[in-house]
């Protein structure tokens, strides 16, 4: 199996130049690209190396049918197509739309994706539109996949790379990266892989000072003034065994880990400067996880089986500051005045919050598949995961009393002490038919069940309330650490996702394809036990799509053309104290094409590029509200957002463009390399009067350079990227709801300008 994919031009016999043979396992098993009928970007070892793509951010920016909101490193919501209602990025809200993958096994844990460190991938393949037959639950809009370098016991290798680099406006950061492939016999290998990461911050925390209207209570952060203050410092590794046990399995277990601290925030607010904030207590996170997992490969007659197991524990620590909250609460209702030590006297009521969160996740995936060189071939399975989520946010005032903090928590106002699980468990399969050496039909179908339960305590003390929080228990303490239970349920759900597609193969070099299919996304509870449940959304998907190659083999141009129907669609809002509430909203509709081509335009000489233009908008009235089941109202006077409203999150267009020169240099291999990634603007919430009040994200388009010569087993580079230091948003949001902080906006940029210097060996 290949597993490097490049975009180099090649020169073949006779002196001819061709593209090389990109091969993808996007179909649960090893195929060119080009014979695929999946609408399909990969990026290889090779051209991952070249765009210097080392996080998630780095990969999506030439991904053009992705879309994210981000408000620091580790915490993104991922978005493919336009399938966006707009998340507001608070704890335990809807389960993604877009799975992630690393090699076999998901990694999407209930607040999103891990934030893995690029190196020693084979490839990232993003598989655009509904993978809810061979890929499930949280793959509704599309799935990434992140495919490593395996152990190889055909010999010896080894490689490291060291980089320094500087940002504008910012301090130096360093990249130390190194692997080795060791065969320990002729039958067994393991890979080493290990890196080491510091990113130099760029955002100062600067003086400020708030007066509280009703008590009058002035704070400043002067103890808080530094410049740079969200650097980032990420460690991890990755061990891999390979065995082969006889002549036809393979087994591979492998561990990988990664730390990942932050400091600071990775937002700036407009009103007091470019890349400047004035906050008032620490911002931190420290997100740890690793993962165990194995893969059996093998053969049972003539039937090919594979086995995937993987236990994935997450471990988040944060730290945020919450004055706007406290500040803008105060100013409009005077909530300042309950806030009192236990004579009675206001305190500073300033909030911040302290936060936990403990994820895991136990998935396992059995699949068997016919010969695939047969006219009629079927893969099908069976798969289970259980994850849950440990929620622990302590919202806390300094000198609170003790009659109004919540019992066993001195100062704390507010606590959410909760337990979520979701099950998840399917049956599915493919069959595909031949009718003739050019024309295939391809039907699935996958059966689910879903059970998802939350549990636990959210809320204030007596002292404060006596119908919510503790006024509300209705029994002891259920999970551990929390005063008693006031929040208890359970849903549950069963439901299928069909696929039929057809494909016809024009000639060796080019197929067209149709395809219908849905995906699913399972519903859940809410954190605010007095609303309803929310229910699965479905997604469906019509599209015709090509995969072309022409000019022998020197140009290469795919794409896709599609209607999808985005029904009964889950939305997260912040409601009241700030607390995420998930609702069923009515419908939207999202239209749109996909293309990516590379170009061979002479030896050394190569351009790539990829575009997407998607229109998505409500097909329906959302009202804001649900009727006692929890089916959204669509029928009303004066809509959130009528009918027509362009979803948000999704630009209409994004696009980008590589070339990459090679050629020699007085015996050196030299190349030198340019790229422009850009899109059009987009908003960040579904509601008008939220967006009036937060605004619209203007688009952007930045550029990369490059340039680097080598000899040998060593390579020397320099790079600079976003060349022009342009200021992008890649999101915009409030501290609180937006009725309440809108007036205090933060926008989450693009790195600056950062110039760097890479020195890597391979052995």
């Amino acid at each position: 199996m290949l597993t490097a994919v490049t975009a180099h031009a090649q020169a073949q016999s006779g002196g001819s130049v061709a593209l090389e043979e990109v091969v993808v396992t996007a179909q649960k098993r090893s195929e060119n690209l080009q014979d695929v009928p999946v609408s399909i970007q990969a990026l290889g070892e090779a051209k991952l190396e070249q765009l210097q793509v080392q996080n998630f951010t780095d990969y999506v920016k030439y991904l053009p049918s992705v879309s994210f909101q981000t408000t620091s490193p580790g915490f993104s919501n991922v978005y493919m197509r336009g399938v966006a209602s707009g998340g507001d990025g608070n704890h335990s809200g809807p389960l993604p739309s877009v799975g992630i993958y690393l090699d076999e096994q998901p990694i999407t844990t209930i607040q999103g994706a891990l934030d893995i460190h690029i190196y020693d991938i084979a490839r990232v393949e993003a598989l655009a539109g509904p993978q809810g037959t061979l890929y499930g639950a949280s793959s509704q809009a599309g799935t990434l996949r992140i495919i490593t370098n395996k152990p190889t016991t055909a010999g010896f290798s080894a490689g490291y790379d060291i980089e320094g680099n500087v940002i504008d406006h910012g301090d130096p950061g360093y990249v130390l990266e190194g692997f080795v492939n060791q065969p320990l016999s002729d039958k067994v290998a393991v890979r080493l892989v290990g890196w080491a990461e510091h990113q130099g911050g760029f955002i100062d925390n600067v003086a400020g000072s708030r007066t509280y209207p009703t008590s009058g209570v002035t704070v400043s952060n002067g103890y808080r003034i530094k410049d740079n203050y969200n650097d980032v410092d990420v460690y991890g590794g990755r061990a891999a065994l390979r065995v082969e046990a006889g002549d036809n399995w393979v087994i591979t277990p492998s561990i990988m880990a990664q730390q990942e601290k932050v400091g600071g925030l990775f937002s700036y607010d407009p009103s007091v400067g470019d890349l400047k904030v004035a906050h008032y207590y620490p911002e931190s996170s420290n997100d740890k996880w690793w993962q165990a997992a194995m893969t059996v490969e093998g053969q049972i007659a003539n039937l090919d089986v594979v086995y995937a197991g993987s236990y994935l524990d997450r471990d988040v620590d944060t730290h945020q500051d919450y004055t706007d909250y406290s500040y803008f609460y105060d100013t409009l209702a005077g909530y300042g005045a309950y806030w009192t030590d236990n004579a009675g006297n206001p305190v500073d009521p300033s909030q911040y919050i302290t936060g936990h969160d403990a994820y895991s996740k136990v998935s396992h995936e059995i699949r068997v598949s016919t010969p695939q060189d047969k006219r009629f071939r079927v893969v099908g399975g069976l798969f289970y995961q259980r994850q849950t989520h440990g929620i622990y946010q302590n919202y806390q005032i300094d000198a609170l009393g003790t009659d109004l903090s919540v019992p066993g928590y001195p100062h704390t106002i507010w606590l959410t002490q909760q337990k979520r699980v979701d099950r998840d468990s399917a049956a599915f399969g493919e069959a595909a038919f031949d009718i003739t050496d050019k024309l295939t039909v391809t039907a699935g179908i996958r059966f689910f069940k879903a059970d998802n339960s939350l549990k636990g305590f959210y809320g204030y003390g007596l002292g404060y309330s006596s119908g919510t929080g503790e006024g509300a228990c209705f029994t002891g303490p259920e999970i551990e650490g929390s005063p008693c239970t006031n929040l208890d349920k359970r849903t549950k759900e069963k439901g299928n996702t069909p696929k039929v597609n057809l494909t016809y193969k024009v000639d060796e070099d080019k197929l067209v394809y149709v395809t219908y299919s849905e995906g699913f996304r399972p519903g859940g509870i809410n954190r605010r036990g007095t609303l309803p449940p929310y229910s699965s959304d479905y997604l469906k998907n019509y599209e015709f799509g090509w995969k072309t190659t022409w000019a022998d083999n020197r140009f290469r141009w795919n794409g896709a053309v599609f209607l999808e129907k985005w029904n009964g669609f889950q939305f997260a809002l912040l409601g009241a104290n700030g607390l995420t509430e998930i609702k069923n909203a009515g419908a939207a509709e999202i239209k749109g094409v996909e293309t990516d081509f590379t170009f061979a335009v002479s030896h050394g000489f190569t351009i790539n590029g990829s575009a997407a233009y998607t229109d998505a908008a409500l097909t329906k009235n959302y009202c804001g509200f649900v009727d006692a089941s929890g089916n959204p109202e669509t029928d009303c006077p004066d809509p959130e957002a009528p009918d027509g409203t362009a979803l948000p999150v999704t630009p209409k267009f994004k696009a980008n463009i590589t070339a990459r020169y090679e050629f020699d240099l007085n015996g050196y291999d030299a190349f030198v390399q340019g790229s422009a990634a850009g899109q059009t603007s987009n908003w960040t919430d579904l509601r008008i009067l939220e967006r009036g009040i937060i605004g619209k994200q203007s688009g952007y388009a930045t550029a990369d350079f490059s340039a680097g010569v080598g000899r040998d087993n060593w390579t020397f580079q320099a790079f600079l990227e976003n060349a022009f230091d342009k200021r992008a948003s890649l999101n915009r949001y409030a501290e609180c709801a937006e009725t309440v902080c809108g007036t205090q906006v933060y926008i989450v940029p693009n790195q600056p300008r950062t110039f760097g210097v890479k020195f890597g060996q391979k052995f």
